[in-house]
């Protein structure tokens, strides 16, 4: 058994945050001692490894709570709730980033920001050797292959989406022909 403080530093958590846990019911200690301090068995480190993982992955207690006292396929649900969440998160700051781009007008700030423009993407593709016809195929195997990844990819590069639209349609139009 473990006292609050072992399992605090074991877990680089405060004290108070494992107190919280107990009270909420994420994290109820085993046990306690005659002093009356809480005791953490083997069990309960068990609990708190996979609280530490959801956490990670950015659950929230209330979600995490719901996830270890429910069987089924509660997990798999709210894991795909916070990854939809988290490509929506990306959206936006992509989006802030290419606004920020703009306004800054700045070349060194293009390069600095971890940004592939569209020109640099084709100019990339260019240096690699694909010709119009090697890009139109690598757009056409992005799209049957990942879909939701070919149209993020094309957002985040800065294409407009009435031309993302035009791609994706013409992309599956020549799969399906093949």
């Amino acid at each position: 058994m473990l006292t609050i403080g072992q399992v605090a530093k074991k877990y680089s958590l405060s004290r108070s945050t494992l107190i919280y846990y107990d009270a909420i019911g994420l994290l109820r200690p085993s046990g306690r001692s005659r002093a009356n301090y809480r005791l953490y068995s083997d069990s309960d480190l068990n609990r708190m490894d996979k609280i530490s993982l959801f956490r990670e992955a950015g659950l929230s207690l209330a979600s995490i709570c719901s996830v270890l006292d429910k069987e089924g396929d509660h997990l798999n649900s709210a894991l795909e709730h916070r990854l939809f969440s988290i490509n929506g998160e990306i959206q936006r700051l992509r989006n802030q980033q290419q606004v920020i781009l703009r306004v800054l007008e700045n070349e060194s700030a293009v390069k600095d920001s971890r940004v592939i423009t569209r020109e640099i993407w084709v100019s990339l593709l260019q240096a690699a050797g694909l010709d119009e016809m090697g890009m139109k195929k690598w757009h056409v195997e992005f799209e049957k292959t990942s879909p939701e990844a070919h149209q993020d990819f094309l957002e985040s590069i800065g294409i407009e989406k009435d031309e993302i639209t035009i791609i994706r349609e013409w992309s599956k139009a020549i799969e399906n022909e093949t």
